[in-house]
């Protein structure tokens, strides 16, 4: 399974991808930069190097980093515009889309759902070992979490577990 971890990001949008044969391996990673781009032409510029990335590595699926806060409104409306590009570009090219929040992300890698982004980037590199460079951009790394969270999370059945059957309320011998 080869998975595409997305970041999406105002400014910068970074991307992972991971795959998993048996162990797992790196494939690529980056950034999407829209630059003095604003608006519609800032959107189009993420989507279209994010269809770039798709056909170029052929993800079997994205994985989606999913906030629930930012900064200031504005903020969050740019970061719901970026995360709206990354779900276009999945439902063009067919792919199934997971979202994780950052919290069940940094849980998956370092086992703290409040790591720092250097234990993260330090497990991220640890889990995939060779082949991830030294060098790469925050984005990138967080995008490369994205992607292991969800391969972590498909390893595992997706079952609830079984509820016992109710009982009545039982006080002092009387049946309510």
């Amino acid at each position: 399974m080869r998975v595409l971890g997305v970041d999406p990001g105002n400014a910068v949008t970074g991307f992972g991808i991971v795959d998993r044969g048996g162990a797992l391996s790196f494939v690529a990673a980056g950034t999407i930069r829209a630059g003095a781009l604003r608006g519609p032409a800032r959107l189009a510029a993420i989507y279209d190097k994010l269809i770039t990335v798709i056909d170029a590595h052929a993800p079997d699926a994205i994985s989606l980093e999913r906030r629930y806060v930012a900064d200031n409104i504005q903020t969050a409306f740019r970061l719901g515009e970026a995360r709206a590009v990354v779900m276009l570009a999945a439902a063009h090219r067919g792919l199934e889309l997971f979202e994780y929040s950052p919290n069940d992300v940094k849980l998956s890698i370092a086992g703290y759902g409040h790591a720092d982004k250097q234990q993260v980037k330090q497990m991220v590199e640890r889990t995939i070992g060779a082949g991830v460079p030294d060098d790469l951009p925050a984005d990138a790394t967080d995008a490369l979490a994205l992607s292991l969270c969800h391969l972590f999370r498909a390893k595992m059945p997706s079952r609830a577990p079984a509820r016992s059957p109710a009982r009545p309320f039982v006080r002092a011998g009387v049946r309510s």
